[in-house]
């Protein structure tokens, strides 16, 4: 970052998934940052965490929105009621996730829907929402949370895969498509996080040691690790780089 210590200062952030392990201190971050950060979760535990949280955060702020991403009418109507009362937003960030595990066999068509609903059409929603006020601007920022699960695929975790591949593909086109109004698109593939994700793992420890035997860097990662990355993104240090996936795994993936 520059010296400038608030380089979001008149910024609104949508962000889904705000609340969750990599989520609520990327939230913190923004809002330090000088930007107003728009919560969006469902999860009442992590959405109490970071409303408590949000009390001591600034110079900008964080408001929590629950929304629930399946609802793909209900969640365009919320948010074209934020975006007139905002002002509109200035940075979209699509992190917010379901990761049901099972064989492939025994996942539903519907079941499948279910994931791509939340994982790829709510943010579809989500740049919707965003778009005109970011092409009035000339100016915006699109960070779609992919996974590395995309390039080495994963299994029992197959709708989850797809929806990961789905933001990388879109995360292409609407830089094509978009580039000419002064946004940037770009996604992040993060590697392997200490977060509720990995609970799905029956051996944790035998995971752990799994995962740092396939990093070039012996060390977990952190919600700073993603944050970090995400306010690179979203600042003006970044202008010049649209269309590309930023891994960070820890050397997990080199591509």
């Amino acid at each position: 970052m520059t010296a400038n210590a608030t380089p979001l200062k008149g910024k609104t952030v949508l962000y889904t998934g705000a609340a969750g392990g990599l989520g609520h201190d990327t939230s913190l971050a923004l809002a330090a940052a000088g930007a107003r950060v728009i919560a969006v979760d469902a999860d009442p535990v992590k959405t109490a965490r970071l409303a408590e949280s949000a009390k001591t955060a600034g110079p900008g702020s964080i408001v929590l929105e629950p929304i629930d991403l399946a609802d793909l009418d209900g969640l365009s109507q919320r948010l074209a009621a934020i975006a007139k009362r905002e002002g509109g937003f200035d940075v979209v960030i699509n992190n917010a996730a379901i990761y049901p595990s099972k064989p492939f066999d025994q996942f539903t068509v519907e079941e499948h829907q279910a994931v791509q609903r939340v994982n790829v059409d709510a943010g579809i929603v989500c740049v919707q929402a965003a778009l005109p006020d970011m092409k009035r601007k000339g100016w915006g920022r699109i960070v779609n949370i992919s996974s590395v699960t995309f390039y080495g695929g994963w299994a029992l975790l197959s709708p989850y895969v797809a929806s990961k591949a789905a933001l990388v593909g879109l995360t292409r086109a609407w830089a094509r498509e978009f580039g000419p109004f002064g946004i940037t698109v770009n996604a992040i593939a993060p590697g392997a996080f200490p977060t509720d994700a990995e609970k799905i793992h029956p051996d944790p420890e035998g995971y752990t040691r799994f995962v740092l035997d396939h990093q070039a860097l012996k060390r977990r990662g952190t919600a700073t690790d993603i944050a970090n990355a995400i306010l690179f993104l979203v600042s003006d240090q970044s202008s010049f780089i649209t269309g590309q996936t930023l891994n960070v795994d820890g050397g997990w993936v080199m591509h």
